[in-house]
């Protein structure tokens, strides 16, 4: 900690007595320092992930020469697969019992995609109007805001004692919409910015969110022992028809031959059918604990890809960044904040319990970066519709954990009630 505000007093010295740019490694080491030290304080730890954002945005501001090109190799090309990865492990952590929420929780789920896929786009288009972006900028405003809930919601959730069963379910309904919705929205609201290909962003919403996740429920299906025959089959052939389906899709709205469209649905089925069903088998006739090791792997390779994305749109889109920065913070703060707080205020309208309050307000306030961002590369425009994604990740992260730690520590009448 006394090495971090050593960094900073330096950066501050040579910031107001004109030395701006030999402050780099010393705001960078200060994040760097920052985020270590916080391991050592149990109410800071939390907060440690993000200040490493922090540092990693800093470093591609002041060097972005360093994160959009390695050789010849555009480092950009890593942000779906990277995203796919992400998706893949949300996926492993799930089963088909997730959606046992809508029948359980009817009331809860249906207001909760609701807010979700009308007050963030209804306010990112109020801002986005407000503040007159350039219309690329904008765009990207609307995009966070027609994005799913993304895991860090049922983090948040669950550190505010909320309703983690209901947030699981949001999550998970939100991001099976995702492909109908946010292209829908967006052409919708954000059509008067710039072109959305409807088709287009529906078939790059299932590549790199739905089919990862259908390879992480295969996973997860034959990591385990106590699956029937039955059920397993059962939900294997509702996974090839959603392989289907996708492809069915692509043959449609492409001018693609009936060849290249099986190709392509062989090439779907090895990927994210066939490959996850032997390596799983394999490891769990390996390994006899292997799934908790195997958490932890892809909870650390999550956290390492979304902090490369941000580090990568950053430093790809830093010369926009700098033209409209502080305004984008500042209009994403507003955005996030709103989600939050009219979340909350539309379940308290149904009577809702508190937690399940709670629980809507972070799905809500929380949305998937990682996807705003996939989407914004592949219009080919990460350096302007991807920014407010860049921003909206670790600036949700701070307020969401801050969120999270105050309603924690005020108990709702129901905390003794079991939290699923």
């Amino acid at each position: 900690m006394a090495f971090a505000f050593t960094c900073l007093l330096v950066f501050l010295i040579l910031y107001f007595t004109g030395k701006a740019a030999l402050t780099g490694p010393f705001l960078t080491g200060f994040f760097v320092t920052l985020a270590i030290s916080f391991q050592g304080f149990t109410r800071l730890k939390s907060f440690s992930y993000t200040i490493w954002i922090f540092a990693a945005v800093t470093a591609s501001m002041y060097y972005p020469e360093y994160f959009t090109t390695i050789g010849n190799f555009e480092l950009k090309k890593l942000i779906v697969p990277l995203l796919q990865i992400i998706m893949f492990g949300m996926g492993s952590q799930m089963s088909v019992k997730d959606f046992a929420g809508v029948i359980k929780m009817p009331k809860g789920v249906i207001i909760g995609i609701v807010s979700q896929y009308s007050i963030m786009p209804l306010v990112g288009f109020t801002i986005a109007y407000m503040f007159n972006f350039p219309t690329e900028i904008a765009a990207g405003v609307l995009l966070i805001g027609c994005a799913p809930s993304g895991l860090a919601s049922n983090v948040m959730s669950y550190i505010a004692r909320a309703n983690l069963a209901l947030a699981v379910t949001l999550a998970a309904i939100a991001t099976l919409l995702s492909p109908l919705m946010t292209p829908l929205l967006m052409k919708t609201l954000a059509g008067q910015y710039i072109e959305i290909k409807f088709w287009s962003m529906m078939l790059d919403i299932i590549n790199m969110m739905i089919l990862p996740i259908i390879a992480g429920f295969i996973f997860n299906l034959f990591s385990k022992k106590d699956v029937t025959n039955k059920d397993r089959l059962i939900q294997l052939l509702s996974y090839i028809g959603i392989i289907l389906l996708k492809n069915f899709i692509y043959l449609k709205s492409t001018e693609v031959s009936l060849q290249d469209a099986a190709f392509a649905f062989m090439k779907d089925m090895i990927w994210f059918f066939i490959l996850p069903m032997v390596v799983a088998s394999a490891l769990s006739a390996i390994f006899k604990n292997f799934e908790s090791w195997m958490d932890k792997v892809l909870s650390f390779i999550s956290m390492a890809g979304i902090a490369v994305i941000i580090t990568i749109i950053t430093a790809a889109g830093r010369d926009s960044l700098l033209d409209v920065g502080l305004l984008l913070i500042f209009a994403t703060l507003i955005h996030n904040l709103a989600g939050y707080s009219l979340g909350y205020f539309f379940a308290k309208v149904f009577r809702m319990s508190e937690r399940d309050c709670r629980t809507v307000a972070f799905e809500v306030g929380m949305q998937n970066g990682g996807l705003a961002s996939g989407l914004a590369l592949q219009m080919g425009k990460i350096a302007t519709v991807g920014l407010a994604p860049a921003i909206f990740g670790p600036l949700m992260n701070i307020t969401g954990s801050s969120l999270a730690t105050y309603w924690r520590g005020k108990p709702t009448k129901d905390t003794d009630e079991k939290i699923e």
